[in-house]
């Protein structure tokens, strides 16, 4: 998960809401420099045959000390997801 507002940190534990239904906690976080802004990992709950692309749909939310913040969710990478950046 990405947060759309810079301001906001994450650590560890706080709700993920989709839709307004709390789905997950954020297991990992710290700010990402690159992207900036705050980058948390998570696991979205879900069906055993429920699409990939179906898991991440809606509107995610992430709650801050009591203050939900929109975030983005995505399987890839936030930052240069293609790898077009890597050097060797």
């Amino acid at each position: 998960f990405c947060l759309d507002a810079p301001e906001p940190l994450l650590y560890h534990d706080e709700p993920v809401y989709r839709d307004g239904v709390l789905v997950s906690r954020i297991t990992s976080g710290m700010y990402g420099h690159t992207v900036g802004g705050a980058l948390g990992m998570g696991y979205v709950a879900c069906e055993p045959d429920t699409p990939r692309a179906q898991v991440i749909e809606g509107t995610f939310e992430v709650d801050i000390n009591g203050t939900r913040v929109a975030a983005t969710a995505s399987y890839r990478p936030f930052y240069d997801p293609d790898s077009e950046r890597v050097r060797l």
